[in-house]
C-alpha cells in the first residue's frame, strides 16, 4: 500500500522504517527535510509538501508534536487536506487533547476523507518491532480499514470509541508512567547511601511490588544510568514529557477537576 508519513521525530521515523520493512510503498515529509534522508536511503520517497504527500498516498499517518503542529501540517494551501485524494484515510497518532482529534475528524470528513486517531503506547524499540499498543478512536468502518496498517505497527489494537476516545486513553496511561519514574528516582535516593550495585538495586525493585512493567523492560538501561554509564540515545525527552503533563492538566481542568 502507498502510505505517507508526516512528522519524522523518533517515533515517526521508526514507524516509517517499520512500514518499509513490511513492504509498503512509503513517502515521507518533515518540516526539517534533513530528517527524511536516512529514510530516503532505505527506499522512502521524500515529498516536497504535506499536500504532495497526501496526493501520492492511499493512507497518511501523522505523528506531530502538538495541536499547533497538527494545524500547520493539515491546514493551508500546502497542507494534507488540500492535497488529499477523495476517500483518503488519515491515521493521526499524536499525543494531544481529545478536542483536537474531534475537530480534526470533522475537517477530514468535510474534505471527503476517513479519519482514525491512534495514539500508541511504547517507544522507538517497540515501534521498530511492531509491538506498540494502539488506542484507536473513530468510526468503526474507518478503524477496520486502518487495522491492517495498525497491526503492522502494534501488538494490540483496541478500538476505544469515537474520535477523541483514543486521546483520552493515551493521556490516562501516560500519567501513571510519568509518576512511576519520578517515584522510582525518589525511592532510589533512599538507598543511595548503601553504596549497593545499581544492577542489584534495580533487580530487587523489578522483583517486588515496587517494580512496574516499565522498569522490568528497561532494568538494564536504568542500572547503567545509575552507574554513570551511557545508555545510548534517549527514546523520549523531558520536553515531550512536560508537554504531555501540561496536556493532561488542561484536559482535566476542562472536565472540571484537578490533577494535584
Amino acid at each position: 500500500m502507498a502510505i505517507g508519513v508526516a512528522g519524522l521525530g523518533r517515533m515517526g521515523a521508526a514507524v516509517a522504517k517499520r512500514l518499509l520493512e513490511r513492504g509498503h510503498e512509503v513517502a515521507v515529509w518533515n518540516r526539517s527535510p534533513e530528517k527524511a534522508q536516512p529514510l530516503a536511503a532505505l527506499g522512502a520517497r521524500v515529498a516536497e509538501s504535506p499536500a504532495a504527500l497526501a496526493g501520492a498516498a492511499e493512507a497518511v499517518i501523522t505523528l506531530l508534536t502538538d495541536a499547533a503542529a497538527i494545524e500547520a501540517v493539515y491546514g493551508g494551501p500546502e497542507g494534507l487536506l488540500a492535497g488529499a485524494k477523495p476517500g483518503a484515510l488519515f491515521i493521526e497518532m499524536s499525543t494531544v487533547r481529545p478536542e483536537t482529534e474531534i475537530a480534526l475528524a470533522a475537517r477530514v470528513a468535510a474534505a471527503g476523507g476517513e479519519f482514525v486517531e491512534c495514539p500508541v503506547g511504547g517507544t522507538v524499540g517497540p515501534a521498530l518491532q511492531g509491538k506498540l499498543l494502539g488506542l484507536a478512536g473513530g468510526e468503526a468502518g474507518a478503524v477496520a480499514r486502518a487495522r491492517p496498517i495498525l497491526e503492522a505497527l502494534c501488538r494490540r489494537v483496541e478500538h476505544i470509541g469515537p474520535a477523541g476516545a483514543g486521546a483520552s486513553m493515551k493521556l490516562a496511561i501516560n500519567l501513571p508512567l510519568v509518576l512511576y519514574w519520578q517515584g522510582l528516582g525518589e525511592a532510589m535516593a533512599l538507598v543511595r547511601h548503601l553504596g549497593a550495585d545499581p544492577a542489584l538495586l534495580v533487580d530487587i525493585f523489578a522483583d517486588s511490588s515496587g517494580g512496574s512493567n516499565a522498569l522490568k523492560s528497561r532494568a538494564g538501561v536504568v542500572a547503567k544510568v545509575m552507574a554513570g554509564e551511557s545508555a545510548g540515545p534517549a527514546t523520549f525527552d523531558m520536553d515531550g514529557m512536560r508537554k504531555d503533563l501540561r496536556t493532561m492538566i488542561e484536559e482535566a481542568r476542562a472536565r472540571g477537576f484537578g490533577l494535584p
